[in-house]
């Protein structure tokens, strides 16, 4: 996935399905980014900088994943 894709580039905002799609595709490469972290982390080569970015990148994903959370999630007022 590429790290510059946003939902708000996209012209499926509209479309709750492509949304979900979206957001099931999102948490896929959020889990496979911070298994790759871990995996980094206990081989004695760390790369910290190559760890950084991965968790910059990681972090924008979930921003995504929370974004497409609050769109498809409707608002209730009791």
């Amino acid at each position: 996935m590429d790290e510059t894709t946003h939902i708000q580039d996209s012209s499926d905002a509209d479309d709750p399905a492509a949304m979900a799609e979206m957001l099931a595709a999102y948490k896929l490469e959020h889990r496979r980014i911070d298994a790759e972290i871990k995996a980094l982390s206990e081989t004695g080569a760390v790369d910290v900088l190559k760890i950084r970015r991965m968790k910059k990148i990681k972090l924008s994903i979930k921003d995504q994943i929370t974004y497409l959370e609050n769109i498809l999630t409707p608002d209730i007022i009791a």
